[in-house]
């Protein structure tokens, strides 16, 4: 196995990450599907896009896809354990341009759409991207298929 692919694919061996994967990827793909798609009453790329450009993200359309497809599909990625350590550096990434462009300015408090929960998600995509997915993940199963003897 190339030895890039390798680090890339590198876990530990324990549950823990299970817990924090799980339950973290549900909720990013939940608000990349806002962003992305429209749903659970989020604004889609049009609308989310809009919203990005009137607070200074520009272009808005492209930040909108870029922040809607980093969570959809890195949500995606943790929940099945695949390219743990990537998908969650660029989660972590997306969660600090929110937390600096949209929530600081608002204090700690979620009741005013302050940087608690953005701060949460950071956290976790921080541990994961340290952790890998652990011994339920794809990732895992991929180490073992392409090199035997490695559990």
């Amino acid at each position: 196995m190339n030895l890039a692919l390798k680090q890339l694919l590198d876990t530990h061996d324990g549950l823990a990450p299970l817990a924090l994967r799980v339950p973290a990827g549900i909720i990013f793909m939940a608000h990349g599907s806002q962003k992305l798609f429209g749903w659970f009453g989020g604004g889609g790329l049009e609308g989310t896009g809009q919203w990005l450009a009137s607070i200074g993200l520009a272009p808005g359309y492209l930040m909108a896809l870029l922040a809607g497809g980093a969570e959809f599909f890195g949500g995606l990625a943790l929940l099945i354990g695949l390219l743990v350590r990537p998908a969650s550096a660029v989660l972590a990434i997306t969660m600090l341009v929110a937390i600096f462009s949209v929530h600081t300015g608002n204090g700690l408090f979620m009741s005013n759409n302050g940087y608690e929960f953005a701060l949460a998600l950071l956290a976790i995509s921080i541990s994961l991207a340290t952790s890998g997915a652990g011994r339920l993940g794809l990732d895992r199963l991929l180490i073992e298929r392409f090199q035997p003897g490695v559990t």
